[in-house]
């Protein structure tokens, strides 16, 4: 069986998993309309502006916990027999995956030292989890291209 964290620990592969999670990030953030979507961009650009890198750093400095997350659903996926793509599968877990990744940031916003992203954070949070699962297909896309190589 497949396990998500060989390819978070491959040296050779985590970059790339990298790029690719803060690629659908900025793309994520960048789809958002509305009154709604005009507040995350906002504090998107605030904390881009305080740390142009963030993003990148913030999905290696998380990667680890996010995959630990994700393996369940994953390892459900395979015992299933790998019925479609990921990213037709994980949307029917969405709502589930949306709040076991949400704990993850909720507990380095709470930590964080840094108050401009501290409110920025919980600014968001109470529709966090409709964002999570608006981006899981995109979490399964990346996931389709990555896990082939493992």
């Amino acid at each position: 069986m497949k396990d998500l964290k060989t390819l978070a620990s491959d040296p050779q592969k985590r970059p790339g998993l990298i790029t690719d999670c803060s690629a659908l990030i900025n793309s994520e953030v960048k789809s958002k309309g509305g009154l709604g979507g005009m507040a995350v961009k906002a504090a998107f650009a605030v904390v881009k502006a305080f740390k142009p890198r963030i993003i990148e750093d913030s999905v290696d400095g998380m990667l680890d916990d996010f995959v630990a997350e994700l393996q369940p659903f994953f390892q459900q996926y395979q015992e299933a027999g790998s019925p479609g793509s990921l990213e037709q599968w994980l949307p029917g877990r969405g709502a589930d995956l949306a709040e076991r990744l949400l704990t993850i940031t909720d507990r380095r916003a709470e930590a964080s030292s840094k108050d401009t992203l501290k409110k920025a954070y919980f600014k968001l949070r109470p529709k966090g989890k409709e964002h999570v699962i608006a981006a899981v297909p995109g979490v399964g896309r990346v996931l389709d291209k990555h896990v082939v190589s493992l």
